[in-house]
Formats: C-alpha cells, structure tokens, sequence
C-alpha cells in the first residue's frame, strides 16, 4: 500500500527537493500536497487527509509544535515525523511531547527517509541516531535528562540557535548560509544578535556556551 505524504517546510527549495527525491526512487510513499507555513499546513493536511506528515520544526509563524497542537485533535490517524536540520535535544524532546512519532534530521538518506516515513506509517517510532536517548532521558525523567527548557537558551529565535548550532560545529559563514537557504549578510545578523543577547564576544565562547547547552 502507497504511503500517502504531505511536506511541510518553509522552505520551497528544499519541499521542491524532497518531492522530487520521493517520487522517482520509489513507490512506496506519494507526496499528496506541501505547505511553508502552519496556515497552510493545517488547511492543506485537513484537506488531503494524509498518511504521514513530513514536518519541519522551525518555521517563521510557529513551527511544527503548532501545527501538531492545532490538527492532533482534528484529525488524530495522521502520524506526524519530524524532518529538520536542528539535531538539538529540546526540539527533539518538544515535537515528541506535541505528538510526532518520530524525528530525523535532513542529512538522512533518500532511501532511509522512505524507510522512516513508511515505518512510522505502521506505528513504529523512528529517530535519527542518538536523538532517541533525548526522549529516553526526558520521559523517564533521569538524572542528567535533556533540559527542557533553558531561561538564556530562550532568549534566542529559532533561527538564531540554528545558526549558533552550525557555528559552534566549525561551519564557516558562507556554510551555515547554504545550509540554512539564508544569506550570508543575514547569517552575520543572526551571529550578531546572538552575541549580543549572550553577552559573549566571539565565535569560541558561543561555541563553549552551545556546548554546554547540548545544543552541538
């Protein structure tokens, strides 16, 4: 039985992208619709009634967790999987407790993807290596769990934390701009911003503070 799939990402490159992988490698999933932002998600996944939701976890106007809160009640035999570029413990542990089933970041596979998506569609969890240990720690509540939330960590968007996040693994400006479909004058904002709100005053103490926030 064909999977049937819906992107959310709001990024069109990358939707394009993702689509154009699914369809020509197998047909065990087919792409139903897309959508970039949490108003069109939810009208479009009401719509289309899909098997699995392919959702990204930040976006401008609210994010997966938001589109999880606003159709988990509507229309709960939807399985929602997390596809992002954040590997970072607290978006792992937030999309898992707003109702997604699985959580893979956007270096995976083609192949593996189609696995995941077709695997969450017959009730099994699926994350990208060590991403389960997060919800492990979180949900048994053990010493040393995965913070949940962190008052400073807070002061930063979601994008600024995905910047910091590639920073502090040694990504070069021109880098985190093509991973993140950005520019580079916007990556040097975002940097700037972060400085700022830290009150650090360059790249190796964000990279020490990220750190230790389990954010690398």
């Amino acid at each position: 039985m064909t999977v049937r799939v819906f992107l959310v990402d709001d990024h069109a490159l990358f939707r394009a992208g993702v689509r154009a992988e699914l369809d020509t490698i197998t047909d065990e999933v087919e792409v139903v619709g897309e959508a970039g932002s949490v108003g069109e998600a939810v009208a479009g996944i009401a719509h289309h009634k899909p098997d699995v939701v392919l959702l990204d976890v930040h976006m401008p106007d609210g994010g997966g967790a938001e589109v999880l809160r606003q159709i988990r009640t509507k229309i709960p035999e939807v399985t929602f999987l997390a596809l992002s570029v954040s590997d970072a413990a607290e978006d792992v542990i937030n999309v898992i407790r707003a109702g997604a089933r699985g959580y893979v970041t956007k270096t995976i596979s083609s192949q593996e993807l189609v696995k995941a998506v077709v695997r969450v569609s017959e009730g099994d969890a699926v994350f990208s290596p060590r991403l389960a240990g997060f919800v492990l720690d979180a949900f048994a509540d053990r010493p040393g769990a995965a913070p949940i939330s962190d008052p400073e960590l807070d002061l930063l968007t979601p994008r600024e934390r995905d910047v910091l996040r590639l920073l502090a693994r040694g990504y070069a400006y021109k880098e985190i701009a093509s991973e993140l479909f950005i520019s580079v004058k916007t990556v040097e904002t975002h940097v700037s911003s972060v400085l700022r709100k830290t009150q650090l005053s360059n790249r190796y103490e964000l990279s020490r503070w990220a750190t230790d926030r389990r954010l690398v």
